[in-house]
């Protein structure tokens, strides 16, 4: 006859397994299970063959103890010592105590002379079959066996009604920040779905489209698993003057002709913050681009630059001093041709 399955509730202490008193209460014992189970879950823990012994372990003592019946039963066996073990016993010949004789007085009944039942759970019960159990203990031991399945985790050992505590849903949200506000960091209301209004923090320097994820700020689980998260997708709108190239900013930056010819030093804006002087080298041409150094965006892996685009802006109307002394200016340049080589350029690709 097996001694496997039935032993285990005078060699295991289901109490220490919870991690639990032996006056626990059912909340206790519901709120130590969750934890534990949480941590050695076969989908936490793949491939992890100790983790998945302590999970079964873990369902087990669940099973008995959240069950009054169950429990008030395995507390009297706990009661008769752990030196008792199940044995084939041979009806009473020469004192050697079977298992019906340890069970007799506990489910009332006739000791040696009860008939026993064959009970052989299907799937994945604690090691197969039970082998002979007395019918007083059939139905108690019919609750380990079925073969639960958990998210594609079949055979995990009790019951075939076990449900670990599962993730709830997630809740997607979105909202609309100011350029400024991306770069800053800026606190945004969500109405969430029971009513009640979640602060956020948005991180410095979030970008258009991006998604953040707010742990445990989703919908509760439905068995007193985690809560789900709040997917926030975040729309930043254009800003008048800057673009965003990463941590970088960009901008053209208009100038004059002589400014661009002669060379000046001209305000350049910056983000939020103090105009900042940057130097146009005499003849800069229209598209050049200068760097101001950590004048960009600011984020954890630190601060961008501020990338400035010439733009020489030709005037639209001249006074008639102005329109002299351009057409001086043409008369003494007019060796110099701005297309040189242009046509020939073309012509050889």
């Amino acid at each position: 006859m097996s001694t496997g399955p039935q032993n285990d509730w005078f060699e295991k202490d289901f109490y220490k397994t919870l991690g639990v008193s032996k006056d626990a209460t059912d909340s206790e014992i519901k709120k130590a299970y969750r934890k534990l189970a949480r941590k050695y879950h076969p989908d936490a823990n793949p491939g992890d063959a100790e983790a998945e012994a302590k999970f079964k372990e873990i369902g087990q003592a669940h099973q008995v103890l959240s069950n009054k019946e169950s429990r008030e039963q395995y507390d009297q066996v706990r009661a008769m010592g752990s030196g008792a073990r199940f044995s084939a016993g041979a009806g009473g010949a020469g004192g050697g105590g079977g298992f019906d004789d340890v069970f007799s007085d506990l489910f009332g009944g006739g000791g040696r002379t009860r008939t026993r039942t064959t009970y052989s759970p299907g799937g994945g019960g604690f090691g197969g079959g039970y082998g002979d159990v007395p019918p007083d203990l059939a139905d108690l031991l019919n609750g380990f066996g079925g073969g639960a399945s958990y998210g594609g985790y079949g055979d995990s050992g009790f019951g075939g009604g076990y449900s670990p505590p599962v993730k709830g849903g997630d809740i997607k949200s979105s909202t609309n920040l100011s350029f400024t506000e991306a770069a800053n960091g800026a606190s945004v209301k969500l109405k969430m779905p029971n009513g009640k209004p979640l602060t956020v923090r948005t991180p410095i320097g979030v970008k258009d489209g991006q998604k953040i994820r707010l742990a445990g700020k989703g919908k509760a689980s439905p068995n007193g698993g985690e809560p789900g998260d709040v997917i926030l997708t975040v729309h930043v709108k254009p800003h008048p003057v800057f673009t965003r190239d990463g941590d970088n900013l960009r901008m053209d930056l208009p100038v004059s002709f002589d400014e661009a010819a002669l060379g000046a030093e001209v305000k350049v804006p910056t983000l939020g913050g103090q105009p900042v002087k940057v130097k146009i080298p005499a003849g800069t041409p229209s598209g050049r681009t200068l760097r101001v150094r950590g004048k960009g965006v600011q984020t954890k892996k630190g601060t961008g630059d501020l990338l400035v685009t010439v733009e020489i802006v030709a005037p639209k109307n001249l006074s008639k001093e102005a329109k002299e002394a351009v057409e001086a200016y043409k008369a003494a340049t007019e060796s110099e041709d701005p297309r040189a080589g242009l046509l020939d350029r073309a012509k050889a690709s």
